[in-house]
């Protein structure tokens, strides 16, 4: 049988996920990238058992979980710092749920690609597609392929090329994000180690999560019309005055982060001829439920799966939406409609790690051991 070949814009997740799937069985790939290296971009990055289940077909997890914290509770805290309420995680929830940096995931992502056989191109900006299967670069070069993809994020250039968007919206709220040093009392404390989001009843929230032994991820959330909490580096004074008792872990935020307002995208459809569209660039969603990864490394799993059962690419691409479309978006729905309410003070009994918010946690993903359909990576 002849080798077939992929080039796929963008080496972020769902692109290094694809490479090494498509890569396990058989195909050549190239991986278009148009930044000089790479890397990871942003701080810290959740990963429930769906996608570790991926991880582990991919071969990346045991070097992700070694790296990773796994927190034993979601604690729900009023800006005071009183806690609200508790909910475990692990057995009890029927998932694990993993933290780590952007760059540990990426750069165990980035060994198995290269492991795989992924040829990766650097400075290369691709600027759209053709439907025949072939990525257009900014300078005009042309590469064709059995197949292209576009895994080039949010602002995707190919899918846009291809007009496949059919609903596009810029949400009312966003983030900072930023990694800071675990201090010697927050990696031994009992309750350091779990997740907690501080809520304040003007609306604005703290995420504050353990990675690593050495790193902690904060999330400074808010709408993007309160313009002095939206100024990175963070303006410590206008957080601080929400959140008075998280004074001093907000001062140690002196420099550092991002300001990113929560986007989603829904496509009319997920390919168009031999084109198909991955990660963000198809399905970007608020980070809510924490599975934007998750689904991103799912999909690409799913679509070498439909890839490696036919010679027949417009029957494989029909077959990978048809199969994964629903729960995706499910799931952008869900993280939409609980951003709209996120920001208020949950009450006491409120859980939001309900069997509706886990369905896609405990989701067992097409290729994977225990799946339905299972192939190997």
């Amino acid at each position: 049988m002849r080798t077939r070949h992929a080039e796929i814009a963008g080496a972020g997740y769902a692109g290094l996920a694809l490479a090494i799937a498509l890569g396990r069985r058989g195909w050549t790939i190239r991986v278009h990238e148009q930044a000089s290296a790479l890397r990871a971009f942003g701080a810290g990055i959740y990963i429930w058992e769906n996608g570790l289940r991926v991880l582990r077909t991919l071969g990346c997890h045991d070097r992700v979980v070694a790296g990773s914290h796994e927190a034993p509770y979601y604690r729900a805290c009023g800006a005071d710092g009183t806690t609200i309420s508790r909910h475990a995680f692990g057995p009890e929830m029927g998932t694990r749920m993993l933290t780590m940096t952007r760059q540990l995931l990426y750069q165990a992502l980035l060994n198995e690609a290269v492991s795989a056989g992924a040829e990766f191109q650097l400075n290369s900006r691709i600027a759209g597609a053709h439907e025949t299967g072939a990525l257009v670069a900014a300078d005009g070069q042309v590469y064709r392929a059995d197949l292209a993809v576009g895994a080039d994020g949010v602002g995707s250039a190919v899918r846009d090329s291809l007009g496949l968007t059919s609903f596009q919206k810029t949400c009312s709220d966003g983030a900072i994000r930023i990694l800071v040093p675990r201090l010697a009392s927050e990696r031994e404390a009992t309750e350091a180690a779990d997740v907690k989001a501080y809520f304040a009843a003007t609306g604005q929230r703290i995420l504050c999560t353990p990675c690593d032994g050495e790193n902690l991820y904060l999330a400074f959330i808010t709408k993007t019309e309160d313009t002095t909490r939206t100024e990175v580096p963070i303006n410590q004074t206008a957080w601080s005055v929400v959140f008075p008792t998280l004074t001093s872990l907000i001062r140690r935020c002196s420099q550092g982060g991002r300001w990113d307002t929560y986007q989603v995208v829904k496509l009319a459809r997920w390919s168009a001829g031999r084109v198909a569209v991955l990660g963000d660039a198809g399905h970007s969603m608020p980070p809510t439920l924490g599975q934007g990864a998750g689904l991103a490394l799912m999909n690409a799993l799913s679509l070498a799966v439909a890839l490696d059962e036919t010679d027949d690419i417009d029957s494989a691409l029909r077959l990978w939406e048809e199969s994964e479309r629903p729960l995706t978006e499910y799931t952008q729905d869900l993280s939409y409609s609980l951003l709209s309410t996120g920001g208020h003070l949950p009450s006491r009994d409120m859980s939001p790690w309900s069997e509706a918010s886990l369905r896609t946690a405990r989701h067992i993903p097409i290729g994977t051991e225990g799946a339905e359909h299972r192939r190997d990576a």
